[in-house]
């Protein structure tokens, strides 16, 4: 009987490589200080992002990829410019408007995007330093 195949161990490119730099312009306006990361930063920024969601079924990755489109083609229609072109106070208002938007589907899909950002900004072990969080598998045990 065949094994099942795990969803990292496929050929195909991670969900979210074609919208590399979508995903920086969202991470920068909803963590600012993601703007100065270096390419090293990014990079383990991608490694969590596409562990993240490589673990999720393929209808979840294609919804992730539709609402990245949403996101950077709908700024066009209200400001004339797609996302990732936006000043950084457009950018912040139009991911406003998803946050807060009417339609509960929108803001689920804004709350999973944001949770991803923050994952990959803050589950880098430099961030994770920088901000004094030292996880123990102890748990409290640790602290005493």
């Amino acid at each position: 009987m065949p094994v099942a195949e795990h969803p990292s161990s496929r050929s195909s490119p991670p969900a979210l490589s074609a919208f590399r730099p979508l995903v920086r312009a969202i991470a920068c306006t909803i963590v600012p200080e993601a703007a100065a990361l270096n390419e090293k930063a990014w990079a383990d920024f991608n490694l969590l992002t596409d562990a993240a969601i490589g673990d999720r079924p393929p209808a979840l990755q294609r919804r992730l990829q539709l609402f990245l489109r949403a996101i950077d083609w709908l700024p066009l229609l209200r400001f004339g410019r797609r996302f990732a072109s936006l000043q950084p106070a457009q950018r912040a208002r139009f991911l406003a408007g998803l946050e807060n938007h009417p339609v509960q589907l929108i803001r689920s899909g804004f709350w999973g995007l944001r949770t991803l950002v923050l994952l990959g900004y803050y589950g880098r072990p430099d961030a994770a330093a920088a901000i004094g969080y030292a996880a123990d598998a102890r748990g409290w045990e640790a602290r005493r």
